[in-house]
This record gives C-alpha cells, sequence and structure tokens, in this order.
C-alpha cells in the first residue's frame, strides 16, 4: 500500500500576515497556502515543519490523518476561554493532551489504532470538526469529555479512577462532536452507557429572561464600554468570554440548574459498556432471525402460488429445460436450473420424486461434458 499522510493547519482568530505566508512557504513550495490556512498531503517523504511550534505561532487548528491508522486534532484556544485546571481534568493521557504557551492553551487528541488504517482522504475532516472549538470556547465541555472516554476505552486509565464531571447533552451531540466520535474511534457502546446520566440541553440552557436579567445588573459604565468594544470587533473572543461569564454566574445564583450526577469509576463504565453491547447485539441478532424468518414465510407463500400456476405443465416445462441447455449460454444454464427446481418441487408435492429422480439422472448423463451446468444442477441440489 502506498503512503498517505495529510496535514492541515487553519487559522481562526486572525489571518496569516504576508511575511507569515512567505515562512510558511519556505517549507513547502507544493503546499496550498492561504491567508488562513496551510494544506498538504504527502506519498513519499516527510512534514518539514513543527505542527507543536506552528500551533504556537500561527493556527489554531490541525488535522493529521496517516493511512496507517493515526489520527491527530489540535485546537487552540486563548487561556481565558479555556479554563487550565479544568482542561487537565480531562486530558490525562495520549489521547488527550494540554499545554499552554503564550496564553494560548494547545489541546491535542490522538487516536491509533493497531490493526491498521484504511485509505481516508483528509480533506473535509477538519471543516467538519472546528465547530467542536466554538462549543468549546462557550464553555461546553462534551469534546473533553469525548477525549477522556477514548482514554479510558484505550486502556490509559486505571479501573479504579473517577471520571471528571459529566457535562449536559452527551445524548444530543452537534454535527461536529459526531464527526470528533468517528475521527477519534470513540466506542459508541461506551458512549451510550456514559450518558445515560447526562443531563438534557434543555434544562442547562438559560432563557432569554434570565440572560436579561444578567446584563441589566450591569453598571452603565461597563455596559457600554462592553457594547464599544463589540462593535469595534477588535476583540473576537469577547462574545464568548462574556457567555462563559454568564454561565458561571448562572451557576452560582440559579436554584434550579440540577444537580451534578454521581461520577462513576472507568472499571463501571467499562462493565456497562461490555453488558450494553452484549444485550446490543443480542438483539440485534434477534431481529436479523425475525427478519429472516419473515422473508422465508413469504418466499414460501410466493414460490407455493408459482407452482400452483404452472402445475400440470411439466411435459412443457421439461422440453423448455432442454431447449435452453442446446443454446449453451451461461443465462440459458441458469433459467434451465430455475425449471428443473421447480420441477423438482412440484414431483414432491404431487408424491412423483422417482419419476423426476429417474430424468435428471437421465439429463446429467447426456450433459455431463456440460460443466458449467453440471455445477450450477449441484448448487441447487439437483444431482450429487
Amino acid at each position: 500500500m502506498s503512503e498517505y499522510q495529510y496535514y492541515e493547519f487553519r487559522t481562526i482568530d486572525r489571518p496569516l500576515t504576508e511575511e507569515e505566508m512567505r515562512k510558511l512557504r519556505s517549507y513547502s513550495t507544493r503546499a496550498h497556502i492561504t491567508s488562513t490556512s496551510f494544506t498538504n498531503d504527502y506519498s513519499y517523504g516527510d512534514f518539514r515543519g513543527s505542527e507543536d511550534e506552528w500551533m504556537g505561532k500561527y493556527f489554531d487548528a490541525f488535522l493529521y490523518l496517516a493511512n496507517w491508522g493515526t489520527h491527530v486534532l489540535k485546537l487552540r484556544l486563548p487561556s481565558r476561554l479555556l479554563d487550565v485546571e479544568t482542561a487537565r481534568l480531562y486530558c490525562l493521557g495520549k489521547s488527550a493532551s494540554f499545554r499552554e504557551r503564550n496564553g494560548k492553551g494547545i489541546l491535542s487528541f490522538v487516536s491509533d489504532t493497531e490493526e491498521g488504517g484504511e485509505w481516508v482522504e483528509g480533506e473535509g475532516w477538519l471543516e467538519a470538526l472546528i465547530p467542536a472549538r466554538a462549543e468549546l470556547a462557550r464553555g461546553d465541555l462534551r469534546c473533553l469529555y469525548l477525549a477522556w472516554l477514548r482514554g479510558a476505552q484505550n486502556g490509559e486509565l486505571a479501573d479504579e479512577d473517577i471520571e471528571p464531571m459529566v457535562p449536559a447533552g452527551l445524548s444530543q451531540l452537534s454535527p461536529a462532536l459526531d464527526s470528533f466520535i468517528e475521527f477519534l474511534r470513540i466506542d459508541t457502546d461506551l458512549l451510550y452507557v456514559a450518558a445515560q446520566v447526562s443531563r438534557s440541553m434543555d434544562l442547562v440552557r438559560p432563557t432569554h429572561e434570565e440572560v436579561l436579567r444578567w446584563v441589566s445588573g450591569f453598571p452603565s459604565g461597563e455596559k457600554d464600554e462592553l457594547l464599544a468594544r463589540l462593535i469595534e470587533a477588535e476583540d473576537a473572543a469577547l462574545p464568548t468570554e462574556l457567555l462563559q461569564r454568564f454561565a458561571k454566574q448562572r451557576c452560582l445564583t440559579i436554584a434550579n440548574v440540577p444537580a451534578e450526577p454521581e461520577r462513576r469509576t472507568v472499571g463501571a463504565l467499562r462493565s456497562a459498556a461490555e453488558e450494553y453491547a452484549a444485550e446490543r447485539r443480542r438483539l440485534a441478532a434477534k431481529k436479523a432471525a425475525e427478519e429472516k424468518a419473515r422473508r422465508e414465510r413469504e418466499a414460501a407463500v410466493a414460490h407455493a402460488k408459482h407452482l400452483e400456476e404452472i402445475a400440470g405443465r411439466e411435459p412443457e416445462l421439461w422440453c423448455r429445460v432442454e431447449s435452453l441447455i442446446a443454446a449453451k449460454q451461461t443465462a440459458s444454464y441458469d433459467n434451465a436450473v430455475e425449471l428443473l427446481v421447480d420441477l423438482r418441487d412440484l414431483a414432491e408435492r404431487s408424491g412423483k420424486t422417482d419419476q423426476f429422480r429417474i430424468r435428471i439422472e437421465a439429463l446429467r448423463a447426456t450433459h455431463t461434458r456440460r460443466p458449467a451446468l453440471m455445477e450450477r444442477m449441484r448448487k441447487a441440489d439437483l444431482v450429487t
């Protein structure tokens, strides 16, 4: 199999400068570079830059995909939008790690598979995953919990380790998080079990009235300053920062926010996922068996009706078989065998099986040098 490596970097909070684009061009003459991205794939050779260095200097998102099974996603956010201690509660192993540099928090998510990879093109993956960064910046921790779950699935955590806070909405995932699950190969049985204690997003989503009451409590001068900054749009992170500020204040003051669910051990989650997977497979097998039985019943009824329609035409059908065999064509052999099966079933229904066996043996003796026909007859259990 040929080697395939795909690299894609993306800026979100600001475009690259002309000088930065020239610097990036010096690493590759064939890469596709714009003011917001650097994209390249390699069938031989390797990436000459440093993804960690580039994430620290230039980019807010990075995706790497190799056809031997390695998937990597990195997301960079301003530190004021990603609480360092919270990030480290979820990022505990190879599958999810975190580092802080120059006022930026950089999250790294990794998935490797021992079985090797499949040939999957990298283009389009980052576009699907990037909205998870905005969700995370708004204080939505589902992305981090899913990455922690991958670590638990991957054996990076001990059975007695306790899960971090379970965010709301694990059963109401966004398209970006669905892509995140697919990209990191997160076990959906494990996710299903984990989501059982996750609160509904509807229970934690603020109402317009709550937001209005909170905003009305701002001092006039601060409110004017914030509005001016929003209009000037020089601080792209300000709306998200305000949203996080509201969420923290709401948790302290709103009495009807549902209590955090009890946390489980990694071992308990794994065991529950195994039990759920076994039950899911049992139910799927039962459903498949029931569907197979239904199809067989319908086929039997249809076949019985077909036999009723052709009953009494046996001499005509035997003549037709001979004509089809004489044509010496693959399709004709198939049609001839279908008619022979009908004749056998008619014989069994009328108690004339012995007569049918005599005719079928004569047919075989006559056409024994036609291996294609003989093979079809054997597969239909017409001859041995």
